[in-house]
């Protein structure tokens, strides 16, 4: 892993890139490099680099794994990247590039063919390719290469970290969607986006449950066997299937290795993490280093991770602590190259949720695309602050093209998640218990996010969002709200803001059709007044309804939210509707912006009761469903509704959240409003026993 940094427009382009190279310093010390086009510059330190004329520049960071050949490189066109395609020889040779290492033969590749035969690469990368008046930028299609741009019409940069730009003053830093490639024109000083095909889970793989799982396993080990380095490297360690599974093989293959783990350290049970990696280390024969933190250790840490992840998010600082402290004892035994398991929940469903979900594959599809935004740029900055080069085995795109197509029977079978890759263990000789071993999230089998609520506790903060902002009081990221005035959508805003995400703007869909299979529309002219009780801006777009016709006009209006709000995701109230979360993914990866449904497969009768806890005064729109009637509209639900909803739901099998259009939802009140919704005059329209309808004809906030 390296650093890359380019600065087009500025006066002081060469000024701006020694300042972001300085800040990301950490990513590459064999050797920086800097270039005009005219020139090239190589130097052991930032420090000995010349004074360089004009206004286009590039910058690189060199991390030498392998071969020492700095960058920036130069043949036809010029290429600064972060990069390590493992079939980079095999490249070399069919298209006679010479090539020295892995970016010298990528470039070679690119002045050959440019942007159009990327998926014949196989590895990971981030680069900027420079060839005459024009400047590429493209990553691996999954993401594991960070990298991050600022546009205007006088200048455009990007660099291998947000907060490489932001110290140079950059306006609306954007992470680049790794499904998409960047074209800017240095003449006409325009961008042009170009967007990437990713993974599907179809045509489902038809072949033998045997057969499948040859390939699979051949497909893993070969996933594992091209990132192995020649010199010792390690592994973080947890215990669990997907680490142990590589431990295994390193073990069976005779590689020199160092398992690693950290946790809190307590008077009371071990954490379970450490138990299990102990375990597993004992009966397998390994070399485990294990670092245990105190309580009043990790402030001083947070201090360091909180602002070099750019993230606040309690999930993602919780597995950040426990990732940075492993890595630490990494570097400090002298390893460039460290391993995890990161992906494989993704490919052979892992997690909850997939139990839950109604099309496993497609769940699996879903979170892969998340994964570049939640997992990867935090584990990125990590590795590299410690000077280590990450290796995602699991993430092998050869590896997921194949699992994902693999049945779902196969991936989820009597309540045992990732039964295949379990069962494949077992052939390659790993232990049944262990094998076995049900999957523990870092942050919890390290104890350390329990130290962490420990911590706000002491400091009398009201939660774990609330503390650790203190370590990074700039918003997460910008957030749009697909906002229809219901429960579910104006809860999953309060979640996202409470987890210290700006709440930017609200996007409200007004359909013709009230039958609508996207969109909300009993009273969805209320969230004017609920836009103002929030003090939050609303765009509103109308749509005709027509099914996925609709689709256009959604896709238009979140558009314009980013034009002109300079949103960097979006946040859904979905809670069991793939059909409605499928079709909003797809409309976000397109415009390069991110989702967030913290709703997403959360029991509906919690949720609900959390509803209430929180503080949300709401009442029903809108009942179609037995057992409801109009008797249920405007009234404030209580405990006594959400009790009478379950025992509905027991005679009828009626979702108590509504998530099947069983009712529709209006919030009067909650934590996010600093006024309170009061409904002057109402009508309702029955249309028969069980279905229903709220007409509000007035209404008005009052100060609360």
């Amino acid at each position: 892993m390296c650093g890359i940094v380019g600065i087009f427009g500025p006066e002081n382009a060469v000024a701006q890139l020694k300042v972001a190279l300085a800040v990301m310093h950490n990513r590459g010390k064999d050797a920086v490099g800097i270039t005009n086009r005219d020139s090239i510059h190589h130097q052991d330190t930032l420090s000995q680099l010349p004074a360089l004329a004009g206004n286009k520049v590039l910058g690189h960071l060199l991390h030498a794994v392998v071969e020492r050949v700095p960058q920036p490189l130069k043949r036809k066109g010029i290429l600064v990247a972060n990069c390590e395609i493992y079939n980079w020889q095999e490249l070399n040779e069919k298209y006679q590039c010479n090539a020295k290492n892995d970016a010298d033969l990528l470039l070679c590749f690119l002045d050959k063919f440019g942007m159009t035969k990327l998926d014949e690469l196989d590895g990971v990368y981030a680069f900027a390719y420079w060839n005459k008046d024009t400047v590429y930028l493209a990553r691996d299609i999954l993401g594991e290469k960070p990298l991050w741009f600022t546009y205007t019409t006088d200048s455009f940069a990007f660099a291998s970290e947000k907060k490489a730009l932001e110290k140079i003053g950059g306006i609306d830093v954007q992470e680049l969607n790794p499904r998409q490639i960047l074209e800017y024109s240095c003449t006409t000083k325009a961008l042009t986006t170009h967007s990437r095909p990713f993974f599907t889970y179809l045509p489902e793989n038809t072949e033998s449950y045997a057969a499948l799982k040859q390939k699979t396993t051949e497909l893993l080990n070969h996933s594992i066997v091209k990132r192995i380095p020649a010199q010792k490297f390690g592994l973080l360690f947890s215990g669990g299937i997907d680490s142990t599974y590589l431990a295994h093989y390193f073990k069976q293959h005779g590689h020199q290795f160092t398992c690693y783990t950290a946790v809190l350290d307590t008077d009371t049970t071990p954490a379970a993490d450490l138990l299990a990696a102990q375990k597993v280390t004992t009966e397998l024969g390994l070399t485990l280093k294990v670092r245990k933190i105190k309580l009043a250790e990790i402030p001083v840490y947070l201090r360091k991770i909180v602002p070099l992840i750019e993230d606040s998010n309690v999930v993602k600082v919780g597995v950040a602590l426990t990732f940075y402290l492993a890595c630490e004892l990494a570097r400090q035994d002298g390893c460039k190259v460290i391993f995890s398991g990161l992906g494989s929940e993704e490919i052979f469903a892992g997690y909850e949720r997939h139990k839950h979900s109604s099309n496993i594959n497609q769940e699996c599809v879903s979170g892969l695309l998340k994964m570049y935004e939640r997992d990867l740029y935090r584990d990125d900055v990590l590795t590299m602050d410690n000077q280590l080069e990450l290796r995602l085995p699991f993430l092998d795109t050869l590896l997921v093209d194949y699992a994902l197509k693999i049945p779902e029977k196969y991936k989820i079978k009597e309540e045992v998640n990732k039964y295949i890759l379990r069962d494949i263990a077992l052939n390659q000789g790993i232990p049944k218990d262990i094998a076995q071993r049900k999957k523990t999230a870092a942050q919890y089998g390290s104890r350390l996010d329990s130290a962490l609520g420990k911590l706000a506790k002491q400091q009398q903060f009201t939660s774990k969002s609330a503390y650790l902002r203190t370590f990074y009081p700039a918003h997460n990221l910008r957030l749009g709200v697909l906002f229809s005035g219901g429960k579910d959508s104006t809860y999953a805003a309060y979640i996202m803001q409470k987890q210290n995400y700006q709440l930017t703007c609200l996007i409200t869909l007004k359909s013709e059709n009230l039958d609508s299979y996207m969109f909300h529309t009993p009273a969805i002219e209320m969230t004017e007044l609920q836009a103002e009780a929030m003090n939050i801006p609303l765009l509103v777009q109308k749509t005709k309804g027509e099914k996925e016709a609709e689709l256009a006009d959604l896709e238009q209006a979140i558009r314009t939210a980013k034009e002109k709000y300079h949103i960097e995701g979006i946040v859904t109230g979905a809670v069991f509707s793939t059909y409605q979360r499928d079709r909003i993914e797809k409309i976000c990866d397109k415009l390069g912006l991110k989702i967030f449904s913290p709703l997403w497969h959360k029991p509906q009768g919690q949720e609900l009761r959390e509803l209430l806890a929180a503080g949300f005064r709401f009442v029903f729109t809108a009942v179609a469903a037995e057992g409801l009637d109009k008797s249920w509209l405007n009234k404030v639900i209580t405990e006594k509704e959400i009790e009478k909803l379950q025992k509905l739901h027991e005679k009828y099998g009626l979702n108590q959240a509504g998530e099947g259009g069983e009712f529709e939802s209006l919030v009067l009140d909650c934590p996010l409003f600093t006024q309170k919704v009061v409904l002057d005059q109402v009508d309702i329209i029955e249309e028969n026993k069980n279905t229903a309808r709220l007409l509000i004809q007035k209404a008005h906030l009052v100060k609360k």
